[in-house]
């Protein structure tokens, strides 16, 4: 084995105030995130509604640290073009929501976009598998997606633990999201999880960089020598 992964911090932006979004980014990017979770919405695959490309575009000039777009939408093929252009530098699309995986992935690479699958709490990792030569990060939710601010699922450990086992070596980017907080991101990067998304933990907070900085320091606990 190498050195460890270095742990990534993305706020998600499904918990910042919308009526003052640029004004958001610019607080967590000054606070010390590494990247900025989009997380995008079409109300059939998950019940929620929340924005598009149009927005992920008029985000872009103000964002200087890399966007990362998450879609939980029936038919991802349809944004990728349009959020590549709005600059994303990574996109992850479910397994649960594509007919022919590879395709849409290597969509996504075409692009110029990093390519990642998500995979939903109750989806076996055998479904991944074979996908995993096409990938560049697997984003695994820790909860049922469409809604900020739930309670993470413990059972989400032993899933990335198994998922660092089936990359091992590869080094692949492990993403967790849905629930994260100081308190359990410890035992995730210790799982195998190296980027560590949290909405309401970051957003939440009256203080930003203190808020991504206790995590940080509490993930770094987690990080194997």
């Amino acid at each position: 084995m190498g050195e460890p992964m270095k742990v990534r911090l993305a706020p998600s932006l499904l918990s910042a105030d919308f009526s003052r979004l640029a004004d958001e980014v610019a607080d967590v990017q000054s606070a010390g995130a590494d990247l900025l979770h989009l997380d995008i919405m079409d109300g059939h695959f998950v019940p929620n509604l929340t924005f598009g490309p149009p927005i992920v575009r008029s985000l872009s000039p103000h964002c200087s640290i890399p966007m990362d777009a998450h879609l939980m939408v029936t038919d991802p093929d349809v944004f990728v073009d349009d959020l590549a252009a709005a600059k994303v530098a990574r996109i992850a699309v479910h397994i649960e929501a594509c007919n022919h995986l590879q395709r849409t992935l290597g969509r996504i690479r075409d692009a110029g976009v990093e390519a990642g699958i998500a995979i939903n709490p109750a989806t076996s990792l055998g479904q991944l598998e074979d996908a995993l030569p096409w990938v560049d990060f697997v984003l695994v939710m820790s909860v049922n997606p469409g809604f900020g601010g739930q309670d993470f699922l413990p059972e989400s450990l032993g899933k990335i633990r198994r998922l660092r086992q089936m990359t091992e070596m590869h080094e692949l980017d492990i993403a967790v999201d849905g629930g994260v907080s100081r308190e359990n991101a410890a035992a995730l990067v210790a799982a195998g999880a190296t980027t560590l998304i949290a909405g309401s933990a970051i957003f939440g907070a009256a203080d930003r960089a203190r808020a991504l900085a206790d995590l940080r320091n509490a993930a770094h606990s987690g990080v194997v020598q």
